[in-house]
């Protein structure tokens, strides 16, 4: 089941996609978000709705995506857990998971501008593998950790890399430098989510390409870590680190400027696009 937020008709809704279209759920389910029904532990419900409707009842097309979860208590996101990625940006590996935190206004929808912002032109690309907590906990052991996961999309760390060289929230936090989406997949689809493939497109050319076995912390450790240091809720959002190929590591760098457009595309899941835009105010 493909799980999505969305706004139409002014309105913020969330809903399951279903070919060309979404079966809206909101009423459906009485919960007035997505985060809110992976609160309630409405998933079976929202999968019998689904599967129950008779058609679509909105259109993809007509429809405005919104960042999977729009504003997730926590978004916590892995530094250099790929070994090619450390290599490149001449790094040590980390003795443990290097996490740090995003804010919420940081997301972007599927479709949206990933916003440059006007202090920096060292706006760079990452694309990475996230998941959403289903169920919440406090340390959750590993071999228990994907039992705690709602599913999983795709996710844009835009780092803004000169202001990162000396504060990594700074780089990592300008507003609309965070495209995730364009839905949840949920794990019945993805069973293991280490064979993934993914893929990172800067105007149509390949800039990155890894599967998700790379990992050097797995997805479980990563949680399991995580949730010993705060407690996990549903709808929390973790992204799972970047492969090489990044901007910064080139020569010349290769920033993303104005009018270019970034893919993101991850086996299983599907593509996440965002349109860069410089920073209007």
């Amino acid at each position: 089941m493909k799980l999505l937020s969305f706004a139409a008709g002014g309105k913020e809704w969330f809903g399951a996609a279903r070919d060309d279209g979404v079966i809206t759920l909101n009423d459906r389910i009485g919960q007035p978000n997505l985060r809110a029904a992976l609160a309630a532990s409405a998933m079976d419900r929202m999968r019998r709705v689904a599967q129950d409707a008779a058609a679509p009842d909105r259109k993809l097309s007509e429809i405005t995506f919104l960042p999977v979860i729009p504003r997730p208590e926590k978004i916590l996101c892995a530094g250099i857990n790929y070994r090619s990625h450390a290599s490149e940006m001449g790094r040590d590996l980390p003795k443990q998971p290097s996490m740090f935190i995003r804010f919420a206004d940081t997301l972007v929808g599927h479709g949206g501008e990933l916003i440059r912002p006007k202090v920096s032109d060292n706006f760079d690309f990452e694309g990475e593998l996230a998941l959403v907590i289903g169920k919440g906990g406090r340390h959750i052991a590993i071999d228990r950790a994907l039992e705690h996961v709602a599913g999983y999309t795709c996710f844009v760390d835009g780092s803004v890399r000169d202001y990162q060289k000396f504060s990594v929230t700074s780089g990592k936090n300008f507003p609309g430098t965070g495209p995730l989406g364009p839905w949840l997949v949920t794990t019945d689809e993805i069973p293991d989510p280490s064979r993934l493939t993914l893929v990172t497109r800067l105007n149509g050319k390949e800039v990155q390409r890894s599967p998700t076995d790379l990992l050097i912390y797995s997805i479980s450790q990563i949680i399991a870590f995580c949730s010993d240091f705060t407690a996990l809720a549903p709808g929390d959002v973790i992204s799972t680190g970047t492969p090489e190929g990044v901007g910064h590591s080139r020569k010349p760098p290769l920033w993303m400027k104005s009018g270019d457009t970034l893919e993101v595309e991850i086996s299983g899941i599907g593509v996440l696009c965002a349109h860069v835009a410089d920073e209007r105010s």
